[in-house]
């Protein structure tokens, strides 16, 4: 008879933190199940942890979000407000979005930006490449094509949030790179090669020698967990990809770093950690810092590489500054002398930081 007797069915599942709720979802970090709740409380906790252990932040300071309208900064700007009201860290907080000039892709991600703006309270500036530089990213695909479009967006971007910085006059910018970005970004600059990048990329705090430092407050937390705090605080943000970016050379880090996570969770905190634990040989020659000659930002070389870039694309030659050719802002400078001095690269300048 008893082979007869039917199972009995299992109750729900219970949260394993506070066992009284009801889970709702798996950690991809540590696989726990656990209730929405007790989601957000560890969620927020693991940052505010990282905040304190790492110093990111000094009472008093002025703080730019890069804000892109995206799921990461989207979800940065609502972490940092709610924590820097319940931890009283004493910062004042802004947002910073860069406007590339993409049609059909930034102009509906800043609007998502500018709503961010009135649901959070916070100041918003927005700096554009048509303004920065005079060329949009709509005009350089159109001039260079698909491919090589990233290296120019990439390297803009970066200067154009520091200049955007300087205009709000903050002490550090912080970025919402989560733990699979710096994971892809080890294991790209190994295979490019890329030793001086690979020393920093894994720091939490960058750029600390320069005007205005960054940091990554998402450094040890996982995309998958962004989207489920994203999802259920049902936060504003906007989630299609760049119209640009599928031929991105990092795309193939990304399919890789998701392929691993699939296998094994803890593969992207194990990257990170071998990041952060390769060392640099003391007879390895490593580039020296010092100012770009043309508009004063940071830069190993003569020129910055944006200011190369800018050149290449005002004299019609888009791929000058492309891939790693010797001597180039040796023969740019050259070039633009014999052409009749500096007028060719001064019609559309890269422009002072004033710093």
């Amino acid at each position: 008879m008893e082979a007869d007797a039917k199972p009995k069915k299992s109750g729900p599942r219970l949260c394993c933190i506070c066992t009284k709720r009801r889970a709702v979802l798996k950690r991809p970090k540590t696989l726990e199940q656990i209730c929405r709740e007790c989601f957000y409380e560890v969620f927020e906790e693991e940052i505010h942890q990282v905040i304190v252990e790492n110093q990111l932040f000094k009472p008093g300071e002025r703080i730019a979000i890069g804000a892109s309208g995206g799921k990461d900064s989207t979800v940065l700007a609502y972490v940092l407000s709610e924590l820097n009201r319940r931890h009283n860290y004493g910062l004042d907080l802004f947002l910073l979005s860069v406007d590339e000039g993409i049609t059909g892709y930034r102009d509906d991600s800043l609007e998502t930006v500018k709503r961010n703006e009135l649901q959070y309270g916070l100041p918003l500036k927005i700096v554009s490449y048509k303004d920065l530089y005079g060329w949009t990213m709509d005009e350089i695909v159109k001039m260079i094509g698909l491919k090589n479009n990233c290296t120019f967006c990439g390297v803009f971007r970066r200067q154009a949030l520091d200049r955007g910085a300087a205009l709000l006059k903050v002490d550090k910018v912080a970025t919402g790179h989560n733990a699979d970005d710096i994971a892809e970004t080890v294991l790209l600059n190994i295979l490019r090669g890329d030793i001086a990048r690979l020393g920093r990329c894994t720091s939490i705090t960058t750029g600390e020698d320069g005007p205005i430092p960054r940091c990554k407050p998402f450094k040890y937390t996982y995309e998958k967990e962004i989207v489920m705090y994203a999802y259920f605080k049902k936060l504003d943000y906007f989630s299609t990809e760049c119209i640009y970016s599928p031929n991105a050379y990092r795309g193939f880090a990304r399919e890789f770093i998701k392929d691993l996570e699939r296998i094994r969770p803890r593969a992207i905190l194990d990257i990170i950690t071998s990041g952060e634990n390769f060392r640099i040989s003391t007879s390895t020659k490593m580039p020296e810092q010092g100012t770009c000659e043309r508009c004063g930002y940071i830069s190993s070389q003569k020129w910055c590489k944006a200011c190369v870039l800018l050149e290449g694309l005002n004299r019609g030659l888009p791929k000058l500054g492309i891939g790693r050719s010797r001597g180039l802002n040796n023969d740019i400078k050259k070039d633009t002398k014999q052409a009749g001095g500096t007028k060719s690269i001064e019609s559309k300048q890269c422009g002072s930081l004033d710093f």
